[in-house]
């Protein structure tokens, strides 16, 4: 058994003692504890409680890494040290219940193996490959979680019947240790790819129901966003990679794999159309009117206990799952784009740009303004991408005929911040200056007549269709529709000597594709233009005190937008 760790104090005890009451032959028993550079107490915590006399008839083995390397890489390098028939994979966070080796082994062992038929072969003569079991949450944040993962396991157990669970739970899981493959050190969800790279070599995936994980750690509501963000690129991810599973001879594993996974991926955008779509022939066909007011109904519904969960509880699995089809857009798009580009976004310690001006408080938005105006900028920009796609080609197209170069401009900007952190971000556009214009001089402001910008790029500029790109920006959650302008990094330390308060202008509120000071200036060209700017940042800040002031400003903002694209206006 391998049980990779990372900062895992408060949970790593109650794993040893789990493990200790597993019900399996001792020497025939090897685990292995994996400290992937633990900052925390986990491994005193380990070495004190192995101690402990019970201990003694267990065959641990601890692996401390005093670096980082990721999880994978410590999957990799462990099951390289192996010599075992069976290796499972579990969770510290995970307790699993006494029997469950003893039930896994049973089934390999009644699963009779010729790998040299084992791809031919009809589904109920394959042999096993991998068993997981149920996987139950302790302290669920909220019904629509709990609602979530019954459900989830019920249609794995379904999966089972038709031969291959579609993925494991890194709960517990257990497969054959010859047919392990080693992952790409960027592998995102592996607890799926390692099953299925195996479902793909022609054996069965099933889920046995008397086998039990049960999830210790509650998830907070920034540990979730952040983990469905990340499960959702791992989605797209072993799209791409186990590709091969879709192919027609593998029958049932290829429609579960096709219906179950991939149709997943798009699920979030084929929403959004479906709902354009109803609105824009609502007016002409009564079915279409009955389809919108019922996806207005229930999205109602869904938002509203995601808002006011205490009164509307009831409704909570609805808003568990549109908000898990929302952070499914946003990861599967942000992890398209950075893979178009090899580019990734970074967090970093602020201590480089800490301001040292006394008075650093953080804006407070207020939460329910938050929330809207997060659900306002992903319908937005959803909306706005499906109505201007046609443009996107054609702008392409016209820059690419001018200019050699990449089509799409990227650029490392300042993102949201607090007096201590700041968040950096890859920001794109479409390319509007000759390619590496900054390369002899390094980082410089536009200027009047910038020789560097090219004659599409002037055209783009002044109707503002560069920052088309961005609108991937808000959906990943990196930036918001209406907010101060991102700044770079080169220019930072710079403002924020020569202009009083210019880092408060982005503490708590997002940088954004447009704003109040974006409407009534061009793009900077000197130090007085930023000051200006951030007047009006401030400015813009008092209006996110409550829904109703902060709808009516960004919709006034997003008016003034739209008459500076028309006109031309933008510099």
């Amino acid at each position: 058994m391998i049980i990779p760790a990372f900062n895992e104090e408060k949970a790593i005890r109650d794993k040893l003692y789990n493990c200790i009451s597993l019900d399996y032959p001792e020497k025939l028993l090897d685990i292995y504890i994996v400290l992937d550079g633990c900052t925390d107490n986990t491994l005193a915590i380990i070495e004190e409680t192995l101690k402990d006399s019970i201990f003694d008839t267990l065959n641990i083995q601890l692996i401390n890494h005093s670096e980082n390397c990721g999880k994978i890489a410590r999957i990799n390098e462990t099951v390289k040290k192996i010599q075992a028939d069976l290796i499972a994979f579990s969770d510290v966070s995970a307790l699993i219940s006494c029997d469950s080796l003893h039930i896994c082994a049973r089934h390999f062992t009644l699963s009779k193996v010729d790998s040299s038929d084992a791809a031919a072969s009809n589904t109920t003569e394959k042999p096993v490959g991998v068993v997981t079991g149920f996987y139950h949450l302790l302290n669920p944040a909220n019904s629509g979680e709990n609602t979530y993962w019954q459900h989830q396991c019920k249609q794995q157990l379904a999966e089972s019947a038709m031969g291959a669970v579609q993925g494991a739970h890194g709960a517990f899981y257990m497969i054959r240790a010859d047919l392990f493959k080693p992952l790409a050190y960027d592998t995102i969800n592996d607890d799926f790819i390692i099953p299925m790279q195996i479902v793909g070599l022609g054996y069965q995936a099933i889920m046995e129901p008397n086998i039990n994980a049960l999830e210790l750690e509650k998830t907070s509501h920034n540990q979730e966003a952040s983990r469905r963000v990340r499960i959702a690129a791992g989605n797209i991810q072993q799209l791409f990679r186990l590709r091969n599973l879709l192919n027609p001879k593998y029958r049932n594993v290829a429609f579960m794999f096709a219906s179950g996974k991939t149709l997943r991926v798009f699920m979030p955008h084929l929403m959004i159309i479906a709902f354009l779509g109803s609105a824009l022939l609502a007016p002409i066909s009564f079915i279409f009117n009955l389809f919108l007011n019922c996806q207005i109904f229930a999205y109602s519904l869904g938002i509203l206990s995601i808002l006011f969960p205490r009164h509307f509880n009831s409704f909570m699995p609805l808003g568990y799952l549109i908000k898990g089809h929302y952070y499914s857009c946003i990861g599967s798009t942000g992890y398209l784009f950075d893979s178009m580009l090899g580019r990734h976004r970074q967090s970093i310690n602020h201590k480089a740009y800490t301001s040292n001006k006394k008075n650093n408080d953080c804006i407070s938005l207020d939460p329910t303004t938050a929330k809207a105006k997060r659900v306002f900028d992903l319908v937005i920009a959803s909306a706005a991408l499906i109505i201007l796609s046609p443009l996107l080609p054609i702008i392409a197209l016209a820059i690419k005929l001018e200019s050699k170069g990449p089509i799409l401009f990227s650029q490392v900007r300042i993102g949201l911040s607090t007096p201590t952190k700041m968040q950096f971000f890859t920001m794109y556009k479409f390319r509007s200056m000759v390619q590496d214009a900054e390369k002899s001089t390094g980082a410089t402001l536009a200027t009047k007549n910038d020789a560097r910008i090219t004659a599409m790029g002037r055209f783009l500029r002044k109707t503002r269709l560069d920052e088309l790109p961005q609108l991937f920006n808000v959906i990943r959650g990196d930036m918001s529709i209406v907010g101060p302008r991102p700044e770079r990094p080169d220019f930072y330390g710079k403002l924020e000597k020569a202009i009083p308060f210019f880092s408060e202008r982005t503490f708590g509120v997002m940088p954004g594709i447009t704003g109040l000071a974006q409407v009534h200036q061009g793009y900077d060209t000197c130090i007085e233009d930023v000051r200006s700017k951030v007047g009006y940042d401030h400015g813009y800040a008092l209006a996110l005190h409550s829904v109703k002031t902060w709808l009516r400003m960004d919709l006034w903002i997003m008016f003034k937008t739209i008459e500076v694209m028309i006109m031309g206006r933008g510099q």
